[in-house]
């Protein structure tokens, strides 16, 4: 499970291939990934903003930015954490997401970001 802490703010991820939303040798290759965060810091934050940067095997780029995460901005006390799931669609097989959040320290507005690790994300069968 790909991990990264930044400010002592634990990010981990899963993915799974969604075969009910996807073509084999078609155009659309559905992923979900759930995302844990845990504040493992001293004070309460609050993530305002996600930015992702996805790139599939075709070397095609794109950005994905935005308030919260799943229409959520979730505030985490010292010891909490939250989890959410989203997707990605891909056209090939075979992708890769990474990002970072922007958190909020509550006690003084102060702003900072939270890396999120790289992770795959790939079609089954390709693996064998």
């Amino acid at each position: 499970m790909p991990t990264a802490i930044t400010n002592d703010i634990k990010i981990t991820v899963e993915t799974a291939y969604q075969q009910p939303g996807s073509r084999f040798g078609g155009q659309n290759h559905m992923f979900a990934y759930r995302i844990r965060i845990q504040n493992n810091g001293e004070y309460t934050i609050k993530l305002l903003r996600r930015h992702w940067y996805i790139t599939d095997v075709n070397n095609q780029h794109s950005e994905v930015e935005g308030e919260g995460v799943v229409g959520l901005q979730p505030v985490l006390e010292p010891g909490e954490s939250h989890q959410y799931v989203s997707g990605c669609a891909l056209v090939s097989e075979f992708g890769k997401m990474h990002g970072t959040y922007l958190m909020e320290r509550q006690i003084d507005g102060k702003k900072f970001e939270v890396r999120i690790p790289e992770f795959l994300l790939i079609v089954p069968h390709r693996l064998n």
